[in-house]
């Protein structure tokens, strides 16, 4: 099994592109692993930090605090709590069955402070037959076009 993995500081309200795309859509990902972390843990905001990044098969348009688990395009969503306290809390969820040969996109909104945030992604690299590669890439399709 090889394993993959991405990190970045994300600002409030941007997406980053993920890009995994290939020729011929024989290599597909799963999310192993996803975790968010403060980039600053020594200064409390007045207002703490809220923040939520989604993980989507899809750019994203709009980025906004709404998470709606019954959209197919998402993949996997994480919250990143800081108390004025400096106290911390996360949890994330993942679609762990959910294969792609496509780019992802990971998009961050913060509700409160609009703080940056730090994540981590782990994809485990996937070798794809020809009719795993065709589903996985006439899914990405339909959800490219909205169908």
């Amino acid at each position: 099994m090889t394993i993959k993995s991405f990190r970045g500081l994300i600002a409030d309200g941007v997406q980053d592109t993920i890009v995994l795309h290939t020729n011929d859509g024989s290599t597909g990902y799963r999310i192993v692993k996803f975790q968010l972390m403060s980039n600053d843990y020594g200064t409390a905001t007045a207002d703490g930090q809220n923040s939520l990044v989604k993980i989507f098969k899809v750019s994203q348009s709009t980025i906004d605090e709404t998470l709606n688990f019954s959209d197919n395009t998402l993949l996997a969503a994480a919250s990143f709590e800081r108390t004025t306290s400096l106290a911390t809390y996360s949890e994330q969820v993942i679609f762990d069955r959910e294969i792609f040969n496509q780019d992802i996109y990971v998009v961050h909104k913060d509700f409160t402070s609009g703080e940056p945030v730090n994540y981590y992604i782990e994809l485990e690299q996937i070798k794809l037959d020809l009719s795993e590669n065709t589903v996985a890439t006439l899914k990405d399709i339909r959800n490219i076009t909205g169908q």
